[in-house]
């Protein structure tokens, strides 16, 4: 998971021009870490991070790529 999205955020950190395209790769990054942190974690640890923090990562990575791409639609201020 932290493979594939990694050009997302080489591309993001290239082209941060737009405030929405930040605030959608910074939910992106919540999202990673706490999905990868509770997959992680249970295979490493034997435990989980906290309870649905599996579920609520999925859905910020889920929120973060839809910001993303509305991010495309917002026109740039001059």
């Amino acid at each position: 998971f932290l493979l594939m999205h990694a050009p997302v955020f080489l591309a993001a950190g290239l082209l941060g021009a737009n405030r929405m395209l930040r605030i959608g790769s910074l939910i992106l990054l919540v999202g990673l870490l706490l999905f990868c942190g509770d997959l992680l974690a249970r295979d490493f640890i034997g435990s989980r991070l906290f309870p649905l923090s599996a579920p609520i990562g999925g859905t910020l990575l889920i929120t973060g790529w839809l910001a993303i791409a509305a991010s495309a639609l917002v026109r740039m201020r001059s």
